[in-house]
């Protein structure tokens, strides 16, 4: 049921380059307010202050066999298992969230650039597709229902929403109306079809434009903070307490 390319009912009132050139443009957006949260918030700035500080206080000179160690346990530990996070339940939530969006984006990137308008797309494809978005929003409502800090530990009700939930509250409404608009047009129901792919659009456009105000960068700062984190407790120039540092190791 679920093995058809979703993409492809969309081509009767759409043509394939509206779909390519969008995937485009949302790349270009989350480059851009990638960069501009770097600059703007001075993000950059103070990595590079941090940098230069750190390794003026560094004891010890790290080969290149060292960095090379560091940056397998930062991927093995902070980046493929999201080893920060001690919290159990947090952590398999974000691994869900994590590798089914990486297999979401992959396989719609496949499918509107190598199968635009082919119902001969292979299944393996559509079925990778559907499994990617059954895994962020399994991963997604459990996080924000009944592991987020403030519904937790604040006591908040689970719909107050912050700045800080735009991130989980624009990637769950864009992947939800991804599936409504999948179901709606395997029923053939042309006008269900095209309005659900309209709110699709419009919350995958904002979780892609919001990058600048969301907690969408911070899937690519966290990586390289973890790996800095690692590389200064091994050339000794960490100022975290031993507890910290022995915790991060």
């Amino acid at each position: 049921m679920l093995a058809g390319n979703p993409f492809i009912p969309l081509t009767d009132f759409l043509s394939p380059l509206f779909l390519q050139v969008y995937v485009v443009l949302m790349i270009l957006a989350v480059v851009a307010g990638t960069a501009f949260d770097l600059f703007h918030k001075r993000s950059a700035q103070f990595f590079m202050q941090d940098r230069k500080r750190s390794r003026e206080a560094a004891t010890r000179k790290l080969s290149g066999a060292d960095v090379a160690s560091i940056a397998a346990r930062t991927l093995a530990h902070d980046v493929a298992t999201f080893g920060e996070f001690c919290n159990r339940n947090r952590r398999i939530s974000h691994v869900l969230m994590f590798y089914g969006f990486v297999l979401y984006l992959v396989t719609t990137v496949v499918m509107v650039f190598a199968y635009p308008a082919d119902p001969g797309t292979p299944a393996a494809w559509p079925l990778l597709w559907n499994l990617g978005v059954v895994m962020v929003l399994v991963g997604g409502y459990w996080f924000f229902f009944f592991l987020r800090v403030n519904v937790v530990h604040d006591g908040q009700p689970r719909w107050r929403l912050v700045q800080a939930d735009l991130f989980i509250v624009s990637l769950l409404a864009s992947v939800t109306f991804a599936l409504l608009f999948e179901l709606v047009a395997l029923a053939d129901n042309p006008t269900a079809t095209r309005i659900f792919f309209g709110l699709y659009l419009l919350f995958t456009t904002l979780l892609f434009v919001s990058v600048p105000w969301s907690k969408f960068a911070h899937m690519f700062y966290k990586p390289v903070m973890a790996f800095e984190r690692r590389v200064q407790q091994e050339d000794g120039s960490s100022d975290l307490p031993a507890a910290a540092r022995r915790h991060q190791l």
